[in-house]
């Protein structure tokens, strides 16, 4: 098979939610459903299966791993594992590394930065974040709002070890100026949120997106629907919440006692967000504890989860693409 041959893919080649087609071929690099003819159909290799769009991982972390920024031969192997699985678009929602060399790459995912995590003081995973106080939000946020791609990206609850639970991390004035920074600057801000005391607070300050959401109630699941806001439940990851309960139940139990309850009913909140109508997309959180590659265990989760499974395939392709 020569370097421009042609490929021809047969079998069920999902388009859309309501567009299967029979076959495509691959022309130079591009699909077409059109037939090649000339020259370019002399050299045809055919193969067949379920085609599907490349995969979006909305919530995933290029350039970190569980102890900060890592070089950028670590940073290409976490996006070339991502591409071996199907995941050609990445959402980093949040990242200390600079990886934007990986842009000039066309053999690598497309990746939209959210800039660096933005974290209030002493309340997030070590050499992650920029730690600021409430009264440096909204000058990190335009930083942020210009270092990315059109995201930002901020810690918004996280254990207070005074409390010894998770809390808010940050004021309702505080996260209202600054959100309204960032749109301002045409950036979108998202959040990590694991509990719910943050959640009513972040939704009226108008941001777009909460990562996690484990803490949505039957108080908060009608605001998120009534204003849109999209939810990336991290299923895989959650699954660590007894995990991580286990290793600080001596020093936190309340904090732990916390998790497991959000880890219980992990799926009854995912099933309840969805019937509400509120938008769901799949993210796996890989690159800090977990690996790259996991976006197909997330679509499984979502099923378990109660979405049909043709919702939960739009969640990480036609749906999540746009």
């Amino acid at each position: 098979m020569s370097d421009h041959a042609v490929l021809h893919v047969k079998g069920r080649v999902l388009v859309g939610p309501d567009d299967v087609r029979d076959e495509l071929w691959v022309v130079g690099g591009r699909v077409t459903y059109d037939r090649p003819v000339g020259t370019a159909a002399d050299d045809v290799r055919t193969v067949e299966g379920w085609t599907l769009p490349g995969l979006v991982d909305a919530h995933c972390h290029v350039g970190l791993d569980a102890h900060g920024p890592v070089d950028a031969d670590t940073a290409e192997k976490q996006a070339l594992t991502d591409r071996e699985i199907g995941a050609l678009l990445l959402r980093d929602a949040g990242s200390p590394s600079d990886t934007h060399w990986i842009d000039d790459r066309e053999d690598l995912p497309k990746i939209i930065r959210a800039g660096r995590h933005i974290a209030r003081t002493r309340r997030y995973i070590r050499n992650y974040a920029h730690e600021i106080e409430p009264d440096e939000l909204v000058a990190y946020v335009a930083q942020e709002a210009r270092r990315g791609d059109g995201w930002v990206k901020l810690v918004g609850d996280w254990i207070d070890r005074e409390a010894g639970d998770l809390t808010a991390c940050w004021p309702r004035d505080a996260v209202r100026a600054a959100i309204a920074e960032a749109h301002r600057l045409g950036a979108r801000v998202t959040a990590h949120c694991f509990a719910e005391d943050s959640l009513r607070d972040l939704v009226e300050a108008g941001i777009d997106c909460i990562e996690h959401a484990t803490g949505l109630t039957e108080d908060t699941i009608p605001l998120f629907a009534e204003r849109g806001v999209a939810i990336v439940p991290t299923l895989v990851n959650i699954a660590t919440f007894p995990d991580l309960a286990a290793g600080g139940e001596k020093k936190f139990p309340r904090w732990s006692d916390h998790m497991r309850r959000l880890h219980a009913r992990r799926y009854d909140t995912v099933r309840a967000a969805y019937d509400a109508g509120i938008p769901v997309f799949a993210g796996t959180d890989a690159g800090g504890s977990l690996p790259h590659g996991l976006v197909a265990a997330e679509i499984v989760e979502l099923t378990r989860a109660g979405i049909p499974a043709l919702d939960a395939l739009s969640a990480t392709t036609w749906g999540a693409r746009e």
